[in-house]
């Protein structure tokens, strides 16, 4: 039976190397659903076709109109992967805007389990909302992997988005 996998990307860093993530899944026997916020998709819009071609389904990053069937399969899981900071603290205010938000919001308290690994600098994570935001998402049973459970937040200007830890983010999935 195959495993499927929403892989969700916001647009941080790490978003510009989701194939390795998709990579990285697909050779760990998961099927990928890539859906991405709108700004992830305006990254990769030039490559779009990439990733559809690498998961066999189309690419989400916007809700789709009431009279359209969904196109993807039903998940097993979800991995927000590069979660933004303000993405973060978007869906720990109950904001569900973009789809990327909405279907991890709603999966998790459909017994869907969901995790996400930020990636931001110590900057933002200084900002008060977000230890608020990383536990009120903790309490509605979404793994959020950061600090010394997953992602420490880097110094300004010197996140390497090349090296994010997919591997590890997709251990928490599977966990």
């Amino acid at each position: 039976m195959t495993r499927v996998l929403y892989l969700i990307a916001c647009a941080a860093g790490p978003a510009q190397y989701l194939d390795q993530g998709v990579k990285l899944a697909q050779g760990r026997g998961w099927e990928v659903c890539v859906i991405l916020t709108p700004s992830a998709a305006a990254w990769w819009e030039p490559r779009m076709g990439e990733l559809a071609e690498l998961t066999g389904h189309p690419v989400r990053s916007r809700y789709k109109m009431p009279w359209e069937k969904d196109a993807l399969p039903k998940a097993d899981a979800m991995l927000v992967a590069p979660l933004s900071c303000t993405s973060l603290n978007k869906w720990a205010a109950g904001i569900a805007d973009t789809v990327a938000l909405g279907i991890p919001s709603e999966a998790v308290h459909m017994g869907v389990p969901v995790a996400a690994m930020p990636f931001f600098n110590q900057a933002q994570a200084a900002q008060p909302a977000v230890p608020r935001s990383v536990e009120t998402l903790r309490a509605q049973g979404v793994r959020v992997l950061i600090g010394e459970d997953g992602y420490e937040p880097h110094p300004p200007k010197t996140g390497l988005a090349a090296e994010f830890p997919w591997a590890q983010a997709l251990d928490a999935v599977e966990a």
